[in-house]
């Protein structure tokens, strides 16, 4: 449940899905948004670098925002393949996920170099969605919390602000596995993340918006959504059928 000042954003991740025939979908969660839900919450499409472009000039002029999924921290430089925060900047994108657990586990990104892609999307002036979140072994371990506070505590620049920093809690297990934590667990390490950002960035904390993701559809939304310190939802498979993550941003009608 966002707190008063907060307002909730709904992001959609799809990861390495799409194609230029996808992008009618943007165009369709475009056009699904009515106007009073449109003045209640920010919405977020980040698709493949590949499809950013023609995403960006397919919501133009509407409240629909385009990200990237991933960056390199330098601005510029022989890094074969890499996309800085500049390039997504340049084609319109205002959002770059960071950390993603994909990454942290397949391409083996540490808590420094998510710190380091923050300071980068900072630098371009993107919103930097630093993840955060702990596996099934640490969670049976009884160390999800302490995992959590230590990404945060690393991954976060210092004088991160509500208007550059969004933190998204993605509970490595329930990404993607139909498996979704309790409301009160994750009320649990909501509020402990938000203890967090105050030791970190004292009152600025309360304008950081904290996201929830991990198997979120519109079958539960409206019930995530309310959760305490649950500032929106990181969407993943959802958010590539329109409905279904036009279903999810509906959570905030009424």
């Amino acid at each position: 449940m966002a707190s008063e000042g907060r307002r909730p954003l709904v992001a959609g991740n799809w990861k390495m899905n799409g194609l230029l025939s996808s992008v009618p979908t943007v165009e369709a969660i475009r056009d699904g948004l009515s106007p009073a839900l449109a003045d209640k919450i920010d919405v977020l499409i980040c698709p493949p670098a590949t499809l950013i472009s023609s995403c960006v000039a397919a919501v133009y002029g509407s409240v629909v925002a385009i990200g990237g999924q991933n960056l390199h921290a330098r601005p510029s430089g022989a890094f074969t393949g890499s996309i800085s925060a500049e390039m997504f900047a340049d084609l319109g994108a205002t959002y770059v996920i960071v950390g993603h657990s994909e990454r942290r586990a397949y391409h083996y990104e540490t808590d420094d170099g998510v710190h380091a892609k923050a300071l980068g999307a900072r630098r371009a002036g993107l919103r930097g969605i630093i993840c955060v979140g702990e596996t099934m072994e640490e969670r049976q371990q009884g160390r999800a919390l302490d995992i959590v506070r230590a990404q945060l505590a690393i991954g976060l620049p210092k004088g991160a602000t509500g208007a550059d920093t969004v933190i998204a809690y993605e509970p490595v297990w329930a990404i993607g596995s139909g498996r979704t934590p309790t409301a009160t667990e994750i009320a649990e390490v909501h509020a402990s993340l938000r203890e967090m950002l105050d030791k970190l960035v004292g009152e600025e904390a309360h304008k950081i918006r904290i996201l929830y993701g991990g198997s979120v559809k519109p079958s539960n939304a409206r019930e995530l959504m309310a959760v305490e310190n649950v500032d929106g939802a990181l969407v993943g498979g959802a958010s590539l059928v329109a409905e279904d993550f036009l279903g999810i941003c509906r959570a905030y009608e009424g």
